[in-house]
């Protein structure tokens, strides 16, 4: 087997990030300058795919025409890269609207959440999700993160959605190795892993490729790994995996994602400044420090912005 044979089907490209949404300084107002700044730079640095508009882009707390316009600018500032935008809510109604309102803005397609703090029957999930579909003629990346949910994508109802000819892909932070082999097995679903721990496991067991937190300050580190995987050769992919491990640990264990993802944006000099809007509140100088030191030790990513090392 060559190895263009064995690389996955990627309907939505390979090395993907869940992008942050910058804000003014006093969080008030999107700053889409800075966002189109921030997806050229994602673009340079290895990432074939973005995601806007997902837990890493705060979405609960952006406002529709917000989220409708954050499309529009990363749309046009990526002319070459897929771009995403999430519409899930808990509302089905909600999310039939948001689908229609970005309907028409050149995505490549729609990410689609389980529908959270309801915990409806798997029934309920599987016509939520139909409703959504019905809504547009976009592909559509499901989104399984139970852990955020509280209802996770069943194997039967991955089964039937899978059937559908918009379904292409499954973000999966649920983790678990077995069932997504058995869907893969089973459908033309295609994987993406949303969980920066399990990258390469993920990538070994056949998924197209990631959906990263981690991507924005490492790109070029997690498009190598993608890279390494792809030509089987476990050595180059394993020694990826290990020094992206000190970003993955000081990025997704010590405070949320996104507060991680924009305080590491703006020591490296991407972002002005590291705004968050509430309930979220921006690192604080011992969590700064930590992570300006893990950055440090990781080569092949961009350096820091040493002014802003305690900023």
């Amino acid at each position: 087997m060559t190895v263009s044979e064995s690389v996955p089907t990627r309907p939505f490209g390979a090395v993907g990030t869940a992008m942050v949404t910058p804000f003014t300084p006093d969080g008030s107002a999107i700053d889409y300058e800075a966002a189109a700044a921030l997806t050229a730079h994602l673009v340079a640095t290895g990432n074939d795919q973005l995601v806007v508009s997902g837990t890493t882009g705060e979405s609960p707390t952006t406002a529709d025409a917000e989220k409708v316009e954050l499309a529009r600018v990363v749309r046009e500032a990526a002319p070459g890269a897929t771009v995403i935008a999430g519409v899930g809510s808990n509302d089905t109604a909600h999310s039939v609207e948001m689908a229609r309102a970005h309907a028409d803005l050149g995505l490549d397609g729609l990410l689609v959440v389980s529908p959270y703090y309801s915990r409806p029957s798997q029934a309920g999930v599987e016509a939520h999700v139909r409703a959504v579909l019905d809504a547009t003629e976009l592909p559509v990346m499901l989104y399984d993160i139970p852990g955020r949910t509280g209802v996770p994508f069943a194997r039967d109802t991955l089964l039937r959605l899978g059937e559908h000819e918009q379904v292409l892909a499954v973000k999966d932070a649920k983790g678990d190795l077995a069932e997504a082999t058995a869907v893969m097995a089973a459908t033309g679903l295609a994987y993406y892993s949303g969980e920066d721990a399990l990258n390469l496991p993920w990538l070994s067991i056949g998924a197209a490729g990631v959906v990263s937190v981690v991507g924005q300050v490492a790109g070029p580190l997690e498009r190598e790994l993608v890279d390494a995987v792809d030509r089987g050769d476990l050595a180059a992919a394993r020694s990826a995996h290990t020094r992206l491990a000190p970003l993955v640990e000081a990025l997704m264990s010590r405070m949320p994602g996104a507060v991680a993802a924009k305080a590491a944006l703006h020591l490296q000099g991407v972002l002005p400044h590291a705004a968050m809007r509430g309930p979220l509140l921006p690192a604080d100088p011992d969590q700064l420090r930590a992570l300006a030191a893990a950055l440090e030790t990781v080569d092949g990513i961009p350096t820091l912005d040493t002014t802003r090392r305690s900023a």
